[in-house]
């Protein structure tokens, strides 16, 4: 048993060395040192990256943030720190630091003046979305600093160190700070530094650990005051940063896992015919968290509203307070778009489920254009002619597709080819997915 548990973990071991094809260590210490300064080339990709991104954040399009984060220079400095803390170089750790600030204020900077001179000033959905950091944000920034500092340290180059600037986001939350700047909206402001604070950590950290892991040397002091000295600094940056990065990481982590409950929650509770929640709100504020919901439809009694109450303990809600808009208080508070909102949202989910036939249904409303004269100048051979949308059942599934169905009465026998030329022509004309000629 001893030597399979040996075998297996030279197996391993094999399969997951990182020190086979490390680059020397002198010159990854040198490639990170190098991107960590912000001048130059740096500095103007970093402009222009800004304004890209800022212009994709404008626009809601997420290829072109991609392609901002693509070009931004800013993992540089990030992982600079990582490496300086592993090897206790406190020079390089004043420079990376100072060139971060440097890096993050022009970022801001700049986007705040796209927006002050945009004619166009909405909060679209990517610009929300790094307003109010994730869970999801923390795990992304942390596994992608490990692939970054890993693919750093490599002989060769690979594409993943694009891949990991795209998923750790770190230029669009500046540019949501640079808006909440230019807007006057301090929430914004704030949450979207607050992500990017969260995504540099994590990034430093991961960063920290490979370094680490590969046993990097570290830097060796003649002066023992001079050691100590630089330690003390070390002590206080991790003092700094990582107490608060770690409280801010576990409200995160609460948030999400009261967020997941109330989802749960509300799903589980409210399954009525006759009442609909169209709108619901999720308010992380502990200990007063809280559910508001809006009711259209049969208004629920008391008891079914202390039935519901009494529920919150069995999804880890105990102290939660639930808040029930319904009737003439529901009215004061509905929204059209709210309902718009949540009909989208029932739409969308419904879509997902192996079952459903919401896409059937929308399929057969689509609606048909007049193409009579067209077919009379096309094929003047046909005298009558139906088309309409038909859903056809699959007897042995619950598979139902919905296809265009041609019935056509001609004067004569039409060919093969005619016939397909018909297909295809209304296939382009009508915009279906599918046709049936009869």
């Amino acid at each position: 048993m001893s030597n399979l548990f040996a075998d297996i973990r030279k197996i391993l071991s094999d399969r997951f060395n990182l020190h086979e094809d490390k680059e020397d260590e002198d010159i990854i210490i040198e490639n990170i040192t190098r991107n960590v300064e912000f001048k130059g080339t740096n500095l103007w990709a970093l402009v222009f990256a800004i304004f890209i991104a800022s212009i994709g954040l404008n626009v809601n399009s997420t290829a072109v943030i991609i392609g901002a984060m693509l070009v931004s220079p800013l993992m540089g400095p990030i992982m600079g720190i990582g490496l300086s803390i592993g090897i206790l170089e406190l020079p390089l750790v004043r420079k990376a630091i100072k060139n971060l600030l440097i890096a993050a204020f022009i970022s801001i900077a700049a986007s705040a003046i796209y927006f002050l001179i945009t004619p166009l000033h909405n909060a679209n959905s990517e610009l929300l979305a790094r307003t109010t950091p994730s869970l999801w944000d923390v795990l992304i920034a942390f596994f992608g600093g490990l692939a970054g500092i890993v693919a750093g340290t490599r002989k060769q180059t690979s594409n993943v160190i694009p891949g990991v600037a795209i998923a750790t986001a770190l230029m669009p939350p500046l540019c949501t700070a640079g808006f909440g700047l230019a807007t006057g909206n301090l929430f914004y402001f704030l949450g979207a530094l607050y992500l990017f604070f969260i995504n540099s950590i994590c990034i430093c950290f991961a960063t920290f650990i490979i370094v680490r892991f590969l046993k990097f040397n570290r830097h060796q002091f003649a002066d023992k005051k001079l050691k100590r000295k630089v330690n003390r600094y070390l002590l206080l940056l991790l003092i700094i940063s990582i107490p608060p990065s770690g409280y801010l990481a576990y409200r995160i982590v609460d948030k999400s896992v009261f967020e997941n409950n109330a989802r749960k929650f509300v799903q589980a509770s409210f399954t009525f015919k006759q009442t609909q929640v169209i709108n619901r709100v999720f308010k992380y504020n502990p200990p007063n968290n809280s559910i508001e919901l809006l009711l259209i439809g049969n208004n629920l009694t008391q008891q079914q509203v202390d039935s519901i109450k009494g529920k919150l303990k069995s999804f880890n809600l105990a102290h939660t307070n639930l808040v029930i808009r319904q009737g003439l208080n529901a009215k004061q508070e509905i929204d059209f778009a709210q309902i718009k909102a949540s009909i989208l949202e029932e739409v969308f989910s419904k879509q997902n489920e192996p079952d459903t036939i919401v896409e059937t249904i929308s399929k057969l409303d689509r609606p048909i254009p007049d193409i009579k004269k067209e077919l009379a100048i096309l094929y003047p051979a046909l005298k009558e002619y139906s088309l309409s949308n038909t859903i056809v059942n699959t007897i042995e599934s619950t598979r139902a597709d919905t296809i265009l169905l041609f019935f056509g009465k001609f004067s004569r026998p039409i060919s093969g080819k005619e016939k397909d030329r018909l297909k295809n022509w209304l296939l382009f004309r009508v915009k279906a997915d599918s046709i049936e000629i009869r």
